[in-house]
């Protein structure tokens, strides 16, 4: 089982059980870089040291990887190696369409479990100011 923590990782991850673990990697360095944790252009562990760091197959750190830099958060650079991407400046209307699916899926559970709007808006306006204090 890996350890909760990963001294030589930029991102902090805590394994979770029952979750594809390469899906928990995509979602922790993409908290990371939204909090400020990982700057754009700071270099990023290869494939091999996120594998061997977490313990897991290089296969699923690949993969992981491989989406990070398809969805433009990563970028691998001939003779550097992987770094941070920049953040987007706006979403893509395609994006958007995607986002909200997102949106209404958490307003159905919300629903679901008899939450006001304003509670929802609240726990959504601690988590953005969580992220967004560095």
């Amino acid at each position: 089982m890996p350890s909760d923590r990963h001294e030589m990782l930029p991102f902090p991850l805590q394994i979770q059980p029952g979750l594809p673990i390469s899906e928990q990697v995509v979602y922790a360095v993409k908290k990371a870089v939204i909090s400020g944790l990982l700057k754009p252009g700071s270099r990023f562990p290869s494939v091999r040291a996120v594998s061997q760091e977490l313990r897991i197959h290089p296969n699923t750190a690949h993969k992981a990887i491989g989406v990070l830099i398809d969805e433009g958060l990563l970028e691998v650079h001939p003779g550097i190696g992987t770094v941070v991407g920049q953040l987007p400046s706006a979403p893509s209307a395609k994006e958007l369409k995607l986002f909200a699916g997102q949106v209404e899926r958490l307003v159905v559970e919300a629903k679901n479990r008899r939450l006001r709007l304003d509670e929802l808006q609240a726990m959504i306006e601690r988590q953005w100011n969580r992220l967004t204090t560095r």
